[in-house]
């Protein structure tokens, strides 16, 4: 069912077993695994069913350190969340990325791929994804065009991934569960419920109920058995570190831990790769009506141990379109998401003119790759809060983005790693980037942009010291609070994060049901 809050009593008093705080991927997900069990779900969001500015100004932040996006236009603040402007790219964690690795800082998840394997399958379902099934060999018998480089497998590996028909032209989570989780009788959804503190116990040992607030003046407490954070990386970390009349820094951070270790993707045009002859595959390209699938070129597990780097894939783009588009970082500045997915996709539509005026004679087997990379866990990437607060009384969230010299190090290995296999098997050759060439060179291009995936704030781990969940995404030290979503991940890995965001979401929702069974 769904209640507008702001058309409530105010002062209303919420209860049920268990409050969401969140309606992206990572609550959606959460309310649509509860929907046949006895218990009730108060899922709460803080905007409505349409975009709405005032609500969307909520998300208004400061920038420093590397240039970002506009915090405001980073995310979306409606039902569905940011799945709304959702490229619907998946693919999962790779093995070694869960792995305690010596060359990467502060590396190592409490759990493995193994542990989440039944939970990607689940996912893949709620992302009405095909087959929980990302190796190369199954999808080529499905189309026999799929076509690999003749590459060692041990070296430059082809990862597969897939695109989820719920992708943000299409509406994302949002419209394509808004029926079911509306007349589900036991969610009960409330739109318009901005959570501005978290009210915990006298000894902060358990969580007693959050307030929320809304633009039209009403304020209501939510009661629950549990609370499940789900707003995104920065949002979660924001209410965490805001609810402090309790805890002086902040709930969970005791140790200072709260949104640090911010990390996202990063995505650089890095090279080009010139072929010798034309190569037929469909294996690089995806096709939206029918063929949604395709692969990247990724670094082998034993490679990167023996290299010392960060994981990471290169996608590759015919370059007679990928000279013709600006960075990412560039074209999306406005703060308004509604205006920057415009600007982005006028790029996209210009590249593919300009392309198309000088097809006539130009050689069909020039790519360039676009790298995609985990950022190395760093302390001093990190969310804070000010002393400027936001229409409801909270204080905002700034982000202060910060790249290491290993990041590049690492970008500038993975492409020399694969150019030196494809000149190994006499299929081209691989020229870098002006500004990866020189290894002395620690600088970062000014068109250095991210994937708008926002990651590692309320990082996973057993030590309460360096993270500020357990394995089961529960707050250290508080019994009755969760995080869900990307903030949890230690590493960041190379893929887009949603797949294993619901992963992680569906692990999770487990977890509470067992306790609230065995209670």
């Amino acid at each position: 069912m769904h209640v507008d809050a702001r058309i409530i009593p105010n002062n209303t008093v919420i209860e049920g077993d268990v409050c969401i705080v969140g309606a992206g991927a990572a609550g959606i997900s959460m309310a649509l695994d509860w929907m046949k069990t006895s218990y009730k779900v108060i899922l709460l969001e803080s905007g409505g069913f349409e975009y709405d500015d005032k609500v969307q100004d909520l998300l208004i932040g400061k920038g420093t350190g590397q240039r970002y996006y506009p915090l405001r236009s980073s995310r979306l603040s409606l039902f569905g969340g940011t799945t709304g402007h959702w490229a619907g790219m998946c693919s999962p964690f790779d093995e070694i990325d869960f792995m305690k690795r010596e060359w990467v800082p502060d590396s190592g998840w409490p759990i493995t791929r193994k542990d989440l394997d039944p939970f990607y399958a689940r996912a893949n379902e709620k992302l009405k994804l095909g087959p929980y099934r990302y190796d190369l060999e199954y999808w080529k018998k499905q189309w026999p065009s799929l076509k690999p480089f003749p590459l060692d497998e041990k070296t430059v590996w082809h990862k597969m991934w897939q695109l989820s028909p719920v992708w943000g032209p299409n509406g994302g989570l949002g419209e394509a569960y808004k029926d079911d989780i509306t007349k589900a009788k036991n969610i009960h959804l409330f739109t318009y419920a901005t959570v501005v503190n978290v009210v915990a116990n006298e000894n902060v040992s358990s969580i007693r109920e959050v307030q929320i607030k809304n633009l039209q003046g009403k304020t209501h407490t939510v009661k629950a058995k549990h609370f499940i954070l789900a707003g995104g990386a920065i949002q979660n970390a924001r209410i965490l570190l805001t609810s402090n009349t309790q805890a002086k820094q902040g709930l969970g951070n005791d140790h200072d831990v709260v949104g640090r270790y911010f990390m996202e993707h990063l995505e650089i045009q890095t090279a080009e790769l010139w072929l010798f002859k034309p190569f037929r595959t469909d294996l690089f390209n995806f096709d939206g009506e029918n063929k949604r699938l395709w692969c990247e070129l990724a670094i082998a597990k034993d490679v990167q141990i023996k290299n010392k780097i960060l994981n990471g894939t290169a996608g590759l783009s015919p370059l007679v379109i990928a000279k013709h588009q600006p960075p990412r970082i560039d074209v999306w500045q406005n703060e308004d998401p509604r205006k920057s997915i415009d600007n982005l996709l006028n790029s996209q539509i210009n590249a593919g003119r300009a392309s198309q005026r000088e097809e006539d004679g130009a050689i069909q087997r020039a790519y360039e790759f676009q790298t995609r990379i985990e950022q190395a866990p760093n302390p001093d990437s990190r969310i804070t809060i000010g002393a400027e607060k936001d229409e409801l009384g909270v204080p905002r969230a700034n982000l202060h983005w910060a790249l290491t010299e290993f990041d590049k190090r690492s970008i500038r290995s993975v492409n020399q790693l694969i150019g030196q296999e494809i000149g190994r098997v006499g299929l081209g050759r691989v020229r870098l980037k002006e500004f990866l060439r020189d290894e002395r060179d620690t600088s970062w291009p000014v068109g250095t942009s991210g994937g708008w995936h926002q990651m590692g704030t309320t990082r996973m781990g057993t030590d309460p010291a360096k993270s500020v969940v357990d394995s089961n995404c529960q707050v250290h030290g508080i019994d009755n609070l969760y995080v869900a979503g990307t903030g949890c991940y230690t590493t960041s890995a190379a893929p887009n994060p949603t797949l294993t965001l619901v992963a992680l979401s569906l692990r999770l929702s487990d977890h509470v049901k067992n306790k609230l069974d065995i209670a």
